[in-house]
């Protein structure tokens, strides 16, 4: 006997993505120590400080089991949220788990494989309509999307640079392991390196974005200069921070 489901009745499906998520990779297990230099830099960027998600990277630790909920208080304190642990042995996936957490292996066993040179591998192009089965294409360095990114949509080059041949609206978003290059104006969210790629960097002709973000380290729209509001801009992570200039 066959079930047949009416499309009201599904409650939900599971699909693939790929979300931006920032990595707190933690040299130290001393909860204290991380809580001074969380202060210290939630005097220094307290917009980043607003319920951000984090995902722990525990591989340098020693036991970090033993400190891991003590570890998501604090976080939790200075408005962090620990979504998920990477890396450690078997306790801390238990750990983990009791925690309500998710677990991923560490980077060396998950990463998958090395990302291609941009400069060796094809542009593929994608249109507004490639982009309700993106999910579905294979994985390519450098990806061309001609067209507005509207409200609400996700295009992203899950293996190198992004580029766009138009604007993105406010409400969108743009993610690119390596750079994102727009040529239009940028007013949405736009996040370089997602894979931790130091050198990615963000180009756009008319600068408006509510986010911008170079190897998870960000910048919300209220940190942007005023001065550099509607103008040609490049991004890039310079000394330990996020550098926003004049394009040219």
């Amino acid at each position: 006997m066959s079930l047949n489901l009416d499309s009201a009745a599904v409650a939900f499906t599971f699909k693939g993505g790929m979300l931006p998520m920032t990595v707190m990779e933690l040299s130290s297990a001393d909860p204290e120590r991380i809580r001074q230099q969380l202060a210290g830099k939630l005097t220094q960027s307290p917009a980043f400080f607003q319920h951000t998600p984090v995902v722990l990277s525990v591989e340098k630790l020693d036991e970090p089991h033993l400190a891991l909920e003590r570890i998501c208080a604090v976080c939790r304190d200075h408005k962090l949220l620990p979504v998920a642990v990477r890396g450690g042995p078997e306790p801390v996936r238990q750990s983990a788990w009791a925690l309500g957490l998710g677990w991923f292996p560490p980077i060396e066993e998950g990463r998958g494989r090395i990302l291609e040179s941009v400069n060796s591998s094809p542009i593929h192009e994608v249109t507004p309509e490639d982009t309700a089965s993106e999910s579905d294409a294979p994985a390519l360095a450098t990806r061309l999307y001609r067209g507005t990114v509207r409200s609400g949509q996700q295009v992203s080059a899950s293996e190198g640079d992004l580029v766009v041949i138009g604007a993105v609206n406010a409400g969108a978003e743009v993610l690119a392991a390596g750079s994102i290059h727009v040529y239009g104006a940028l007013r949405g969210r736009a996040l370089a390196g997602i894979h931790g790629n130091t050198q990615a960097g963000i180009y756009c002709r008319e600068l408006a974005a509510e986010l911008l973000s170079v190897a998870g380290n960000y910048k919300r729209s209220e940190d942007i200069d005023p001065q550099l509001s509607g103008r040609p801009a490049e991004v890039h992570f310079t000394k330990e921070q996020l550098e926003i200039k004049p394009l040219g």
